[in-house]
């Protein structure tokens, strides 16, 4: 029923590394049977290398596929039309039968989900004291996935929804919030205990800094907070 094109290219963002997110609508006692198809469909739209459904993102109805060459990604959603309102993005309609698609989308807002500082708070201290654990056992790529982690799920999107950007992990946090990637920075680490424990405490004084600047209401684990940070620095001062 209609085809709709997400992310950089509805945002006027496209370069030459872009992938292309499109969205294809269909009706609704359609779908499982579009689904089914999807490997075909995908097949039929170019010289497509390789495809995979996105489960490891909880979308079953997400096939990733590449073409080329020229190489190309391409994310291809199939989903009923009613849903198509529901979305984290603006959608460019690429086609529209009967203008069916574009009512759809007209009559709802894109809304990406923005973090959660108490749901961050009730976490972190867990992770730090995760970290340290890890760090204890001599886990050095553990504590890099957990850094990783935490960038991704706390400090991206915290310094970019104070910047009125998609708080989406830390994608484009260098063009969008430049004054951030010397602090974020530091909570990168090299394959070294030594090194690893001053990124861990490095991303334990960038939260507090992002901390600080929370809504009114946060209520803050301070015991955890004690508790994990003292058991981070006894690990630290062992090593």
């Amino acid at each position: 029923m209609g085809v709709g094109a997400a992310g950089s290219f509805a945002r006027g963002e496209v370069d030459r590394h872009s992938d292309l997110d499109l969205v294809i609508a269909v009706e609704p006692d359609s779908l499982d049977a579009v689904l089914h198809e999807r490997q075909a469909i995908a097949r039929s739209l170019g010289p497509l290398l390789a495809s995979f459904v996105g489960e490891h993102v909880g979308e079953m109805r997400l096939l990733i596929c590449l073409y080329g060459p020229p190489l190309l990604h391409v994310d291809l959603k199939f989903l009923a039309l009613p849903d198509a309102g529901h979305r984290v993005d603006e959608n460019a309609v690429l086609f529209d039968r009967a203008g069916r698609l574009a009512r759809v989308l007209d009559a709802s807002a894109p809304a990406y989900p923005a973090p959660q500082p108490q749901w961050i708070e009730d976490r972190f201290w867990t992770w730090v004291h995760y970290l340290a654990a890890k760090l204890a056992r001599g886990e050095v790529f553990e504590v890099l996935d957990g850094l990783g982690f935490l960038r991704a799920r706390v400090f991206g999107p915290l310094l970019l929804a104070a910047r009125g950007a998609q708080p989406n992990g830390v994608r484009r946090l260098e063009e969008r919030a430049p004054e951030c990637v010397e602090r974020l920075g530091a909570t990168v680490a090299l394959h070294d205990p030594g090194d690893c424990a001053r990124a861990v405490r490095a991303a334990i004084e960038l939260y507090r800094e992002l901390r600080a600047a929370a809504p009114p209401g946060l209520a803050c684990g301070a015991d955890a907070e004690a508790a994990a940070v003292a058991f981070f620095e006894e690990v630290a001062d062992a090593l």
